[in-house]
C-alpha cells in the first residue's frame, strides 16, 4: 500500500512539473516556456500564485536561420496595468542574462548556486522584457553567417519584428504604457530602436502605446563623449593636470574623425577614427591608471570584463538550468564576434533622432552612475546639453537638484543623486554607482525607473508642474502652423490626429500636418462644450 502511495505521489509530482513547464504561448514564429526551476535551485522564491515568467525564442522574418532569445517577466504588482519595459544590455554583444541575474531582473544568484527573488528588480512594478540581441548574443543564434548584424538599422528592424509578434501573443498588455531602456552600448540601441518604433506607430499604424525611453551610462554621441575622459579623470583625482591638458589638446583630432565617420558611415574612416580616439584619449587615461576598473574607478579590474562572472557562466551552462529555460546552447557573457562586427558603428551619433521624438511628447531619461569612466556622466551630460530641441534655450538654465529614494516631506534623507528636468527631458546622476547602476544601487535604480515610467518627479519639488508650465508656454507662444503640439496633452493630441485620419480617410501622416492652431482650437472648443454641459 505504501509503495502505491509513493508511486502515485511521484507520478503526480512529475505531472505537475511537466504541466507547469508547458508552452504557455505559441504563434507561427514565437514560442515560450514557463520557467520552472528545479527545486534544488530555489531559495525564498514564492511558489504560491507567482507572476508569469517565461523564456522564449522568436524566428526573425528577414533572416535565414536567426532565433532571438528573450525573457518576459510579468509585474509582481498590478500586471494588467503596469508599464511594459524593454531592456537591452550593451556590449555590443553582451547578453541580457547579465542584467537578469546581476542588475534589474527578478533573480539573484547566490554563492551556493541557488537563486533568490530580488527585492528591487524592475519587474516589481513593470512587465519587463529582456532580449539577447543582436543575433549571436547570449542564447540568440543563427547558423547562417548571412544573418550577422553590424548596424543599428538592422537592430531596430529586428526589434520591431520581434515586438510585433510578441504583442500579438501578449495582447493583454499591448495598451499598457511602453518604454525602451538599456545601458552602455544600448546608448546606440535605445535611440535607434525607439525611433523605429516611433515611426512605426506614427506612420505605419503599429499598435503600441510608446511613451518614452531611458539610457543608462550609454555611448550615444562618441564625438562629444570621448572629449570628457580627461576632464572626468582629472576631476576624480586619477589624472594629472598636465596629462589632462595634453589629452584635451589632441581631442579635436578624435572629434574630427568621429564626425567624419558619422557623416560618411564608411568602414575604413570609421575604423581609423576609432583607433585615433582610443589612442589619444581613453587609452592614455588607462595607461596612467594600470589595473583600474573602467566601469567603477573605485575598484580594480578583475577579468576580461573587469568583473568575475564565471559563476554565472557556469550556472547558465548547467543542463538543468538550460532545460528550465528551454535552451540547448553554450552560453557566454559577451560575444567578441558580435563586438567586432560593430566596430564601424561605434562612432556613429544617435542623439540626432531624439529631438523629433521629444517634440511629439516622447519622454527621455538619461541617467548615469558617477563612478563609471568608460561612459561617464560628464560625457553624457555634455551631449544632452548640446541637443537641439524646442527647450534648448531654457535647458541651459535648469539647475541640478538632489533626489533621494527615501525622500519624503520633512525628511533629511541622504541624496541618491541629482536630476535636471525640463518638459520631456531629464538627466539623472546617480551617486555611488558605476557603469551598471541597477547592480550598484538597486533600490535607487528602481526608484528612478518607476518615477520615470509614472511621469513622477524624482525630487520633492514639483518639477513635473514646472515642465508642464514650460510646455504650455512654448505651445502658446509658438504659432507656427507646421509645428506639432508636444505638451502634456500628447495623448489627446494623438487621439485627435487619429480621429481626423479616420474621418477624412487620409493617412495619419497627412492628418499630422494639422498645425498647432488647429489642435488648440479643437481642444478649446471641446473644453467649451464640456463646460456648457456641466
Amino acid at each position: 500500500m505504501l509503495k502505491r502511495v509513493l508511486a502515485l505521489t511521484l507520478l503526480l509530482a512529475l505531472w505537475l512539473t511537466f504541466a507547469s513547464a508547458k508552452v504557455s504561448s505559441i504563434s507561427g514564429r514565437l514560442s515560450e516556456n514557463d520557467i520552472v526551476w528545479p527545486n534544488k535551485l530555489l531559495r525564498d522564491i514564492p511558489i504560491v500564485d507567482p507572476p508569469q515568467r517565461v523564456a522564449g525564442y522568436f524566428k526573425l522574418n528577414r533572416t535565414h536561420d536567426a532565433h532571438m532569445f528573450y525573457f518576459y517577466f510579468q509585474a509582481r504588482n498590478n500586471p494588467t496595468t503596469a508599464p511594459v519595459v524593454l531592456w537591452m544590455t550593451g556590449g555590443p554583444g553582451c547578453s541580457s542574462e547579465l542584467a537578469v541575474f546581476y542588475e534589474n531582473g527578478p533573480y539573484k544568484l547566490n554563492p551556493d548556486n541557488t537563486i533568490s527573488e530580488t527585492e528591487f528588480g524592475w519587474d516589481v512594478d513593470h512587465n519587463v522584457i529582456f532580449v539577447d540581441q543582436p543575433i549571436n548574443t547570449g542564447f540568440s543564434y543563427s547558423k547562417d553567417p548571412r544573418d550577422e548584424v553590424s548596424d543599428e538599422e538592422t537592430v531596430a528592424e529586428d526589434m520591431l519584428d520581434f515586438l510585433s509578434e510578441f504583442f500579438e501573443v501578449h495582447s493583454d498588455i499591448v495598451n499598457n504604457d511602453f518604454f525602451v531602456t538599456g545601458e552602455s552600448y544600448a546608448g546606440h540601441y535605445v535611440p535607434a530602436v525607439s525611433y523605429r518604433l516611433y515611426r512605426a506607430v506614427e506612420l505605419e499604424g503599429f499598435d503600441l502605446n510608446f511613451q518614452g525611453f531611458a539610457i543608462g551610462n550609454g555611448l550615444t554621441n562618441a564625438a562629444i563623449q570621448f572629449g570628457a575622459y580627461a576632464d572626468f579623470a582629472y576631476a576624480n583625482g586619477i589624472l594629472s593636470e598636465s596629462l589632462r591638458d595634453s589629452i584635451n589638446f589632441w581631442y579635436p583630432l578624435c572629434r574630427f574623425g568621429a564626425n567624419l565617420c558619422d557623416s560618411t558611415q564608411w568602414f575604413l574612416p570609421c575604423d581609423i577614427a576609432l583607433d585615433i580616439c582610443q589612442l589619444t584619449t581613453f587609452e592614455r587615461v588607462l595607461n596612467a591608471n594600470p589595473g583600474i576598473n573602467v566601469y567603477d574607478i573605485t575598484k580594480k579590474c578583475d577579468g576580461p570584463l573587469c568583473y568575475d562572472m564565471t559563476q554565472l557562466t557556469d550556472f547558465m551552462n548547467r543542463a538543468d538550468v538550460q532545460a528550465a529555460l528551454g535552451v540547448d546552447r553554450k552560453w557566454q557573457e559577451c560575444s567578441f564576434d558580435v563586438y567586432a562586427d560593430f566596430t564601424s558603428d561605434w562612432l556613429r551619433n544617435f542623439d540626432s533622432v531624439i529631438p523629433e521624438m521629444m517634440e511629439d511628447g516622447i519622454r527621455v531619461m538619461i541617467y548615469a552612475g558617477d563612478l563609471d569612466l568608460i561612459c561617464n556622466w560628464m560625457g553624457n551630460e555634455r551631449w544632452v546639453n548640446k541637443l537641439q530641441w524646442y527647450g534648448s534655450d531654457q535647458w541651459s538654465a535648469v539647475t541640478a537638484k538632489n533626489w533621494s529614494a527615501d525622500a519624503s516631506p520633512g525628511s533629511n534623507s541622504e541624496a541618491s543623486g541629482t536630476v535636471r528636468s525640463l518638459g520631456p527631458l531629464s538627466f539623472v546622476r546617480v551617486f555611488k554607482a558605476g557603469h551598471m547602476v541597477p547592480m550598484d544601487q538597486p533600490r535607487n535604480a528602481l526608484k528612478l525607473i518607476t518615477s520615470f515610467t509614472r511621469n513622477q518627479s524624482l525630487t520633492l519639488d514639483d518639477l513635473e508642474q514646472e515642465g508642464d508650465q514650460f510646455q504650455e508656454t512654448t505651445v502658446m507662444e509658438d504659432e507656427d502652423e507646421s509645428g506639432k503640439y508636444m505638451g502634456k496633452d500628447r495623448g489627446q493630441y494623438m487621439h485627435v490626429i487619429r480621429s481626423q485620419a479616420k474621418k477624412t480617410g487620409v493617412a495619419e501622416r497627412g492628418a499630422r500636418s494639422w498645425g498647432r492652431k488647429d489642435f488648440l482650437r479643437h481642444r478649446d472648443a471641446s473644453a467649451a462644450v464640456v463646460g456648457a454641459a456641466m
